[in-house]
């Protein structure tokens, strides 16, 4: 028997990156899929590649109406919601606090911290009736520490995040339901092409990849319902922040006394 048969799992923003590793790896290990994202195209090509049963259901994660109405279906069509992967995210090229606008911070927040409160909202009673259930979400290293690389608002949006799960366990973990935030660095996905600086092939082929973290995430996901594994950090060996932190240093010279 596979690990992952009989449970229901919804992922979202699983039309490419993260998500889509995400719905392939844990559908292998024969879990029901509920794929959303925006739009539907993407959505279907990974249903497309899916064994287990799978149901799209288009939405846009920032608008909390449309989030429950996916819940509802869930809940009704389905029965069950055993795992949530909150993914959706995005960020934006305009980023720096010099060019950053109101109607920016408003989609970095919306987009990032937002979101995921509303799904985590919209899936925790039908966990709590089950007294079982596991929320995954996907924020960054941004979210633990602070430089100018991915921008204020996501920074901020994605510290609030990790708040947020850790929140979950305070006062969730009396109904058996455990809440897992994960943390990646750079993975070559296609928010890098929101880069205000583009990245190029050589920095891109050193980098995590989609699958990296999806596996990550299905280690969570088969985890025994006695466990949580509260937050992790998940980077490229070849850590861009290290290396130039390392040629900064070395390229130093000693101060004369």
């Amino acid at each position: 028997m596979k690990r992952l048969e009989g449970k229901v799992v919804w992922i979202t923003g699983a039309g490419t990156g993260i998500g889509e590793a995400a719905a392939l790896a844990l559908a292998a290990e024969g879990a029901t899929i509920v794929l959303t994202g925006r739009r539907r195209e993407p959505l279907e090509a990974v249903a497309s590649r899916i064994a287990t049963p799978s149901h799209i259901q288009t939405g846009d994660m920032t608008v909390s109406v449309e989030v429950e109405a996916i819940a509802a279906f869930i809940k009704t069509k389905l029965g069950r919601l055993d795992i949530l992967v909150a993914n959706a995210g995005l960020n934006i090229p305009d980023r720096d606090w010099s060019n950053l606008t109101a109607a920016g911070a408003d989609a970095l927040i919306e987009g990032n911290l937002s979101s995921a409160f509303y799904c985590a909202i919209a899936a925790l009673p039908i966990m709590r009736a089950q007294h079982d259930g596991v929320l995954i979400h996907t924020a960054s290293v941004a979210g633990r520490f602070i430089s100018g690389l991915s921008g204020a608002g996501y920074t901020a949006a994605k510290h609030g995040v990790v708040a947020m799960s850790h929140s979950i366990n305070m006062q969730e973990c009396i109904h058996g339901i455990r809440s897992s935030v994960v943390l990646p660095g750079e993975v070559e996905t296609p928010i890098l092409d929101k880069r205000p600086v583009p990245v190029g092939a050589e920095d891109r082929a050193r980098m995590l990849r989609a699958g990296d973290v999806a596996d990550l995430i299905l280690y969570i996901a088969c985890l025994p319902p006695s466990v949580v594994l509260n937050e992790v950090m998940i980077a490229p060996t070849w850590n861009r922040g290290y290396v130039g932190a390392l040629a900064r240093t070395l390229d130093r010279k000693p101060v004369a006394t």
